[in-house]
């Protein structure tokens, strides 16, 4: 590969991640078909890595790329060949030369958002579809999210965009009346966002690089659009919290480092100080919710920036709520983690076998790392053994495994 062709996909990539949900949103809001949007989109792409290398990565590469897929959007409706298309034509064409000068793109995408949180669709693929028309998420990233196979998360995300199309679902704003009703889907999109870009500290992959910052940008987008909602700011005061480790989560070498270990004088302060207020302020709505919970969470584990352990029976207490509110699986292995802090590693061990029988665990790491873990504090090492297998043939983070391997040795083998 060619510097110049190495210059001309970074140029791409780094558009593609940092301006897809902009683009796609932009396409979207005139075509009224995501579907549409993404497949012009996806070709514009290709052209550019085609078109780049010869001619130079243009001034404004969003730009070329919006006025690319817009073309391609036009043929697209051409080649339909009926009136409704035509009139659709006209429509693409007189967007493009009203804008023939390239204009800055506006962000349009919380109001994607709030269109893919429509009433009209199913309420569990509101933030899946979010997550793969704004950030560009694959279907088998999303199931990996929601603990579902990627082939039935791809069916239901072709006929979630078919449903926008289909139902000629606006994409605007809703009145601020029906917004609580579509937040938590644009919530939980942005969390997963998040963590997805969150599980990556060192921003060394570059579908992940960027999500957590960008996850962060756009909380605080809907907490200035609804300043008075309290899982809108719990949720900006927990990726705040999670944020502010970023730094202590990898040793100088990039070795993995858990919460347990880390040393809070590698916290970021600020970051962390900005979240407590902010969770203060949501805890004065009067309604409390997963985000809040979860935000509480991480304040406790703060409380060792002061030198004091964290307060176990107040965790299990916090993890105890939020598994009545969610129902999660994976709040029930946070949970059967805490109890064997706060009462006994055999306790924990209970709670943790309860917490397995959910089918969906069968291939979650965490699960795995965490029945180890227990298992080999419990000294039943024949079975941490195999626990130790699972969670290492799972994981494809590098220091996680190289983590769980030292960890195995130390407490089974030796």
């Amino acid at each position: 590969m060619t510097t110049a062709t190495g210059r001309s996909w970074d140029e791409a990539e780094r558009v593609a991640r940092q301006s897809y949900g902009r683009l796609v949103a932009f396409l979207s809001a005139r075509s009224r078909d995501v579907a549409s949007a993404e497949d012009a989109l996806s070709e514009a792409f290709a052209a550019a890595l085609s078109d780049w290398p010869q001619k130079g990565v243009p001034h404004n590469p969003e730009a070329w790329l919006l006025t690319a897929a817009r073309r391609r959007q036009m043929d697209a409706v051409r080649r339909g060949g009926t009136r409704a298309a035509a009139a659709d034509h006209l429509k693409l064409l007189a967007d493009e030369l009203s804008e023939a000068e390239a204009p800055d793109i506006p962000d349009e995408r919380l109001r994607l958002m709030f269109a893919c949180a429509h009433p009209a669709i199913d309420r569990k693929m509101r933030g899946p579809l979010i997550l793969q028309t704004i950030l560009g998420f694959d279907a088998a990233t999303i199931a990996a999210v929601f603990l579902v196979p990627a082939a039935t998360m791809g069916q239901r995300l072709v006929r979630a965009k078919a449903k926008i199309r289909d139902a000629g679902i606006a994409f605007r704003l809703p009145d601020r009346v029906d917004m609580p009703e579509r937040l938590d889907a644009v919530l939980e999109a942005i969390y997963a966002a998040f963590s997805e870009g969150w599980t990556d500290p060192s921003g060394t992959e570059s579908r992940r690089r960027g999500l957590a910052e960008e996850a962060i940008w756009l909380g605080r987008l809907v907490v200035a659009l609804l300043p008075d909602e309290p899982e809108a700011l719990g949720l900006l005061a927990l990726m705040l919290h999670l944020e502010a480790r970023r730094e202590a989560r990898r040793t100088d070498a990039g070795g993995y480092v858990p919460l347990a270990d880390q040393d809070p004088a590698k916290w970021d302060g600020k970051l962390i100080d900005e979240a407590e207020d902010i969770l203060l302020a949501a805890s004065h709505r009067g309604k409390i919710g997963r985000y809040q919970l979860e935000a509480a969470v991480q304040s406790a584990h703060a409380i060792r920036r002061q030198g004091f352990e964290p307060d176990w029976p107040m965790l299990e207490a916090l993890y105890g709520h939020l598994l009545t509110l969610t129902g999660s699986p994976v709040v029930a292995i946070n949970r059967a983690v805490v109890i064997a802090s706060s009462r006994s590693v055999e306790a924990g061990l209970a709670a943790l076998e309860a917490a397995g029988g959910d089918e969906r665990l069968a291939a979650y790491q965490p699960y795995w790392a965490a029945r180890a873990d227990l298992l080999a504090r419990a000294g039943r090492k024949e079975e941490a053994d195999a626990a130790y297998g699972q969670a290492i043939g799972l994981e494809t983070d590098p220091a996680i495994r190289s983590f769980l391997e030292e960890r195995r040795q130390l407490t089974v083998t030796s």
